[in-house]
């Protein structure tokens, strides 16, 4: 198993000791980025990665090693503290890159088959909204099954976190973990995820915009043909 780990922080605290947990827990390769550290530039809103392909997206080349990371992992871990009630700058700015994959215009088909975990922390509270911020991407990616893990550590450094919180963060961290074994090579969307693309499916075959219908087309989507299917 492959684990994608990418951090909204360059600093190591609460939130990347628990996401690095449970990866280590679930064993395997791990591949880590950290935003800014390793993607830092905000989308320009050119519309190119719609209307054309994202190859000509000004910021591609620096985002490739990323993209290509998640295109070959099996888990993506996105983990990231709250920051008044969302997630981090870096973490929103690194998903807007992505819009083009959402099932509304290209997903790429090879996300209907992995598993996603949404990671947060907080030394009180703002988790949910937070989470909400990246499981957004990871279920309109097309991810097969998503895991959340939101906690308030009480304090603000790994370091100040108390001995009775780090025996709640073991067995959660352990719980998702065992879950993400389970589910390696397994894993397919749920209802929800199904019902949504089936509406994709539909819109498509009328060709919403030239791009997506290529892209549909291309992979059989407009007929039988379902990406979570070999």
């Amino acid at each position: 198993m492959k684990t994608l780990i990418i951090y909204g922080q360059n600093h190591r605290g609460s939130t990347y000791h628990i996401a690095r947990m449970i990866a280590d827990k679930a064993g395997g390769e791990i591949e880590e980025f950290f935003l800014p550290r390793d993607f830092g530039e905000f989308c320009t809103g050119c519309c190119t990665c719609f209307n054309d392909t994202e190859k000509k997206c000004p910021h591609y080349d620096k985002l490739a090693p990323i993209t290509g990371a998640i295109d070959s992992a099996d888990v993506i871990i996105l983990a990231s503290p709250v920051y008044v009630f969302h997630a981090s700058g870096p973490m929103k700015a690194f998903l807007d890159h992505y819009g083009y994959r959402w099932m509304v215009h290209s997903p790429e088909e090879a996300m209907f088959k992995k598993q996603g975990v949404c990671v947060c922390t907080a030394a009180g509270a703002g988790m949910r909204s937070a989470i909400k911020d990246m499981r957004h991407s990871l279920f309109f990616w097309g991810t097969a099954r998503i895991h959340t893990l939101g906690l308030g550590v009480a304090a603000v450094d790994w370091k100040g976190v108390s001995g009775k919180k780090m025996k709640l963060i073991g067995k959660k961290t352990s719980k998702i973990a065992e879950k993400l074994v389970r589910g390696c090579g397994k894993v397919k969307p749920g209802i929800k995820t199904r019902a949504v693309f089936f509406g994709m499916h539909l819109m498509q075959r009328n060709g919403f915009n030239p791009r997506d219908a290529v892209h549909w087309r291309s992979h059989g989507w407009t007929g039988k043909k379902r990406p979570w299917k070999d």
